[in-house]
């Protein structure tokens, strides 16, 4: 009995190749719609769905394939007699390949398309067929992306039989993709935070060379269908990505996608190192640079404008794994291209993050994204700050958002002056901070409320002008009291910025 092949994709990359090969080892192909007139325009030889069915395609060509001839075709097991004696019955021939792919319905997630647009975009058919033969795969052989087609083709142009082994990988692959496809479609129709179920849509950008650490594994994933930051950046320089640099550019980009000013970031180890805003792209390098000369060498610098040629030189000075900007100025680029290990990205679209998943063992916690700065702004000392005042305060809180809890900023003149974070109590983070800053006059802002005094009291040490809290602690009287006598303001947000 002659070999039959079943081929309905919307992506016809590469397959005239196949569908050539096929033809030449005396397989028949069954086709549908567009695919068919496509083969049969080149040349290739194709009975019509509707000759199988013997039933017309209906409702605009949304039931083609959705048949008992089609799907036992796929799913009879050839070793089971009562199956091919049920085929032979009603006259249905098995169907040993299943070549699909799907609509594309990534791609019109955020296509300028109406709901009842997009709608249309489900496909149906495809992934049933694809179920069907990924079931059947011991009988047979699906492919549902046209890269593996070089696989069917090998096989068979060798003579050499599709074993166990591959069979079961391609239907895993089916499985894979649907469940993708599933997660998309369900968070286009989904209107809870959180649902019974978690679905998750991410493909595979890169395999890294190794993860945290050189023993570990890693790959890039990104969603299928949401134009996010992190999966639409370009490197236009430098040695591969790894896992380590993607973490840390997140966060540096995140942080400088707070401020519509020009800002840079620097970032080590996933937690900001200096911060600072700047009258040109220069003037924010050089005082985020002052923040930790230090720590600064072999870390990640994040942009929200344009690198122009005097910013690059002085970045060339050091050793920086990543730079991250919108833009490079041609000059710029030539002058940091003559490292040429530095990574460096490009990015034009803002982080817009809305969901934070963090996996734990056996299971997965998920968050909505920290996007409120504050619930309500308390004045609670006796000395109020002045608009220049609460200004310096929320850059501060701005920036604590993104550091290692504990987390504490000092800064002045829109500088990060002393970061403090990562640490397991709040006051050697506060400490760390204001050692660090090394000056008088200026903000501290905390992630968290003061359950003690003792940060008050070290911050008045340093002079400091302001500090910027959420509050809420049984004990903010004591840090009230404390900065009334010591003439310095406090404002309480209602909202704590804890980064674990």
């Amino acid at each position: 009995m002659k070999k039959r092949a079943l081929i309905s994709v919307y992506d016809k990359e590469g397959l005239l190749e196949l569908a050539t090969c096929l033809v030449n080892h005396e397989i028949e192909i069954i086709s549908t719609g567009g695919t068919a007139q496509y083969l049969k325009q080149n040349g290739i030889d194709v009975i019509d769905i509707e000759a199988v069915t013997h039933f017309p395609q209906m409702l605009d060509g949304r039931v083609k394939t959705l048949h008992p001839r089609i799907h036992a075709g796929i799913l009879a097991l050839r070793e089971n007699a009562d199956h091919m004696e049920t085929l032979k019955t009603h006259a249905i021939e098995p169907i040993d390949y299943v070549i699909v792919n799907l609509y594309p319905f990534f791609e019109k997630m955020n296509a300028d398309l109406t709901f009842e647009e997009k709608i249309e975009f489900i496909d149906i058919g495809g992934p049933s067929m694809l179920r069907a033969a990924a079931k059947n795969f011991k009988d047979v052989v699906v492919v549902c992306q046209s890269k593996d087609y070089s696989l069917l083709i090998e096989h068979l142009d060798h003579r050499e039989p599709i074993g166990y082994p591959l069979r079961k990988k391609l239907a895993a692959k089916v499985f894979n993709l649907v469940s993708a496809y599933d997660a998309a479609v369900c968070d286009l129709l989904n209107e809870e935070d959180f649902p019974d179920y978690l679905s998750v849509s991410y493909e595979k950008k890169a395999d890294l060379r190794y993860g945290e650490n050189p023993h570990q594994k890693a790959s890039f994933y990104v969603s299928t269908y949401q134009p996010r930051s992190m999966k639409s950046f370009r490197q236009l320089h430098g040695k591969e990505l790894s896992y380590n640099n993607i973490r840390d550019f997140d966060v540096a980009w995140k942080a400088v996608c707070e401020f519509e000013e020009i800002a840079c970031c620097a970032v080590k180890h996933n937690s900001p190192c200096g911060f600072a805003l700047g009258e040109t792209v220069l003037d924010a390098y050089l005082k985020a640079y002052q923040c930790d000369p230090v720590s600064i060498f072999g870390g990640i610098l994040a942009f929200n404008a344009g690198v122009d040629a005097k910013t690059a030189g002085e970045i060339s000075k050091l050793f920086i794994e990543v730079v991250i900007a919108p833009d490079f100025e041609e000059e710029a680029l030539q002058v940091l291209r003559q490292k040429k290990n530095v990574r460096l990205i490009q990015n034009t679209i803002k982080s817009s993050f809305e969901k934070e998943l963090i996996s734990v063992d056996g299971g997965m916690l998920v968050q909505t994204s920290d996007r409120r700065l504050y619930e309500d702004l308390e004045y609670v000392t006796e000395k109020k700050p002045d608009e220049r005042d609460l200004e310096e305060l929320l850059f501060g809180m701005r920036i604590v958002k993104h550091v290692k809890s504990n987390a504490i900023v000092v800064c002045k003149d829109f500088q990060a002056k002393g970061i403090g974070g990562g640490q397991v109590n709040r006051i050697w983070a506060a400490k760390q901070a204001l050692e660090r800053a090394g000056l008088k006059q200026a903000y501290l802002a905390s992630d968290a409320f003061f359950p003690f005094g003792d940060v008050v009291e070290e911050a008045a040490k340093h002079e400091i002008r302001g500090i910027i809290q959420p509050g809420g602690s049984i004990n903010d009287k004591d840090s009230i009291r404390l900065c009334n006598q010591y003439g310095i303001s406090m404002v309480f947000t209602k909202t704590r910025h804890f980064k674990h």
